[in-house]
């Protein structure tokens, strides 16, 4: 038998995964050796006769499953941006025997009682800041994995986490297959009517991708469907692709994830309970800067009024817009983006397809890169023929102002059917320092719509945006500066992880980055100043319709948390309950409707916790602030402390006192309501 890759030393540049040696089935031989040696790893920790100190319990756990942590990061980097059937039914047989292992640890009762009894005298332990976080956070994963829990508590606990594993995977793979399995083939001039030569020729390399030569397609993806509907004067086919969109995760069939979203809320309102909390959504956030479902309704509920007033008045302005041109019909959910886009090229002279050409990819990314380096000092060089998983995937060394390797930076951009939706930032490697200085291997993935051959790739605003979000996540964990893996990087309150990212994006819609980046992608000329001040003046249009359909699935994912008896939970009607409860407009969507909202269900990280995004922006709408103060948005000082306090710090400090330590003081909501303009006037 030829060596297996993932159980080999790797040799590669940077020590990159092998790509192109690993084959799906390495993946099965690899997860079952590693967690093999990963179970021993741990036993010897748990049944060591030396008493429990720092060192010989906590340190040994943080370099514990080495092995397992490097194949379980290249498989499922690769199930979301670049799967395949077997490593799908791989994934599926993978998932709760992981949770399984993982359950062995964190309810091993010897292990427990080491971890408790230096809980217990941590304050004679002399250890400093960042162990001390250390032995908290695992003290707490230890706690709220049930180790605490009676025999029977910790079975049923086990029994929860592989049920749930499974059920998270199948969510996933479910909503994949739908976006996958549709395409809008546009076939006629009728068909293509309204739609801007960037869009067709997007359809075009979408239809070609897919065996269709000489088509135009219109896929699911974000980048493909949004513009449509924003262009498409076909109301017919505008509906039949919303609809479609719409339905993701529940159209019947091996695909439909309603049940499946049912058993997961059951699941883990018993688990909560088992745990000593009313709900699960009390559970989740008892571990988050909110701590309440009280304070997050509370939040939600302070910018929801002002957001459905606001997209009212936004809608009579659609209805006004449509009437003028003899439709006469209410505004459906497929209508606004049409109808939002004249009235923003009535109210503000501005369209889409004006802004488009002056906003490439590679321009994009360059102004992304540049903010970092002015900010943090930090310079990429793009590195040819390092291993990547696919010939679309971009790799950057990273280094400082001294020219020392800080870590590599993937990008991946472009949408294909192997690819989950959305936008994500993940790590091949987390930077720590417990095994020498260990640099992080970072990666971004998107889901643009690829440009035709030898053209540029043009991104909207709303991809531009999106980008530099995803890169403030990358950034938070390049830059991530501390010795223990389970605080590196990213490895924050996940009300508090946000920051980095949102706040990030507000250099991309400052004059002194646009004026340098959005260059024409045919004349290479600048975008003219009266365009530029036409963008920014339109910066808050159309906000009520955006701050509705995202505040809405914050408000609906925590109210099904809170539930605790959902035996005969039926999806769509609860879904529809609780929208016409908050006064949901009859025009808007949620922007992820709960048999696709992957954030919560393919997987439990933004379970009750969708709110995290507002929270965040809190802070970050507040602490963009401290550079406009300072009167230079690239201030050094104020960059030196962003860097200290945020993108370095990890999950080493207290978040709420770190942004305290970074601003001067808490975070206002006025900043929140006046970056959205719903503030009171």
């Amino acid at each position: 038998m030829p060596q297996n890759p993932l159980l080999s030393d790797w040799t590669t540049p940077f020590e990159l995964p092998p790509f192109a040696d690993i084959r799906p089935e390495h993946f099965t031989d690899a997860f079952e050796k590693a967690m093999a040696e990963g179970r021993a790893e741990v036993d010897a920790i748990a049944d060591q006769r030396e008493e429990p100190t720092f060192e010989n319990t906590i340190v040994a756990l943080e370099k514990a499953g080495e092995s397992l942590t490097r194949t379980a990061r290249t498989f499922f980097n690769l199930t979301g941006a670049h799967t395949n059937p077997d490593l799908q039914a791989i994934e599926r047989d993978i998932a709760p025997k992981l949770a399984k292992h993982s359950s062995e640890t964190l309810l091993n009762g010897a292990l427990y009682e080491r971890i408790a009894a230096l809980w217990d005298r941590k304050d004679s332990l002399g250890l400093n800041e960042e162990e001390a976080r250390v032995l908290e956070r695992y003290h707490k994963m230890f706690q709220r994995a049930g180790a605490g829990l009676a025999p029977d508590g910790k079975a049923r606990m086990a029994e929860i986490s592989q049920r749930l594993a499974t059920l998270g995977t199948g969510f996933a793979q479910n909503v994949l297959n739908d976006e996958a399995d549709y395409q809008l083939v546009l076939e006629t001039e009728e068909d293509r009517a309204g739609l801007p030569d960037f869009l067709l020729a997007a359809a075009a390399e979408a239809a070609r991708e897919r065996g269709l030569d000489g088509k135009h397609v219109i896929t699911l993806s974000r980048s493909s469907i949004e513009p449509f509907l924003q262009f498409s004067s076909n109301r017919a086919l505008r509906e039949e692709a919303f609809k479609a969109w719409s339905a993701r995760g529940e159209n019947g069939g091996e695909t439909d994830n309603r049940e499946i979203v049912s058993e997961t809320i059951r699941l883990r309102a018993e688990k909560a309970k088992l745990l000593g909390f009313d709900t699960f959504a009390d559970f989740k956030l008892d571990d988050t800067m909110a701590k309440t479902p009280e304070a997050v309704r509370d939040l939600l509920m302070k910018v929801w009024t002002p957001a459905v007033k606001r997209a009212a008045e936004e809608e009579a302005k659609l209805a006004d817009m449509a009437r003028s041109e003899g439709g006469n019909f209410k505004i459906a959910p497929w209508d606004w983006r049409y109808y939002s886009e004249k009235v923003r090229k009535a109210e503000h002279d501005l369209d889409e397809a004006e802004i488009k050409p002056y906003l490439q990819l590679d321009r994009v990314i360059a102004a992304a890169f540049d903010t970092a380096h002015r900010l943090f000092g930090l310079n990429f060089e793009e590195r040819q023929g390092l291993p990547a998983y696919h010939p679309d995937v971009r790799v950057f060394e990273v280094t400082d102002r001294d020219g020392k390797h800080v870590g590599l930076f993937l990008g991946d951009y472009f949408a294909r059917s192997s690819k989950r939706s959305g936008a994500w930032m993940s790590a091949f490697r987390s930077q720590h320092r417990l095994k020498g200085d260990v640099s992080p291997i970072i990666v971004n993935v998107m889901n643009f719509s690829k440009g035709a051959p030898g053209e540029a790739t043009l991104l909207t605003f709303d991809d531009a945006n999106t980008l530099f979000h995803e890169f403030g996540h990358a950034l938070h964990g390049l830059l991530s500066n501390v010795t223990y893996p389970v605080i590196s990087g990213t490895s924050v309150a996940r009300d508090f992880v946000e920051l980095p990212s949102q706040l990030y994006e507000h250099w991309l819609s400052r004059p002194e980055v646009l004026s340098r980046y959005a260059v024409h992608y045919r004349t290479g000329e600048p975008m003219p100043k009266d365009l530029l001040d036409k963008l920014l003046a339109a910066e808050n249009f159309n906000q009520g319709f955006a701050t509705v359909e995202y505040t809405a699935c914050a408000l609906v994912d925590l109210e099904m948390h809170l539930l605790t008896d959902a035996d005969d939970l039926d999806v769509t009607a609860y879904e529809r309950q609780a929208l016409e409860k908050i006064g949901m407009p009859d025009a808007i969507t949620m922007r992820h409707r709960v048999p696709h909202f992957a954030h919560a269900f393919a997987g439990d990280g933004y379970s009750a916790g969708y709110y995290s995004y507002m929270w965040s922006e809190v802070m970050d709408a507040d602490a963009f602030g401290a550079f406009e103060e300072a009167g230079d948005i690239f201030h050094k000082e104020t960059a030196e402390r962003l860097l200290t306090h945020i993108y370095s710090a990890g999950g080493r400090p207290d978040p709420e006192e770190t942004y305290k330590a970074f601003r001067g003081r808490a975070p206002k909501i006025d900043a929140l309501l006046e970056k959205r303009g719903l503030a009171a006037a």
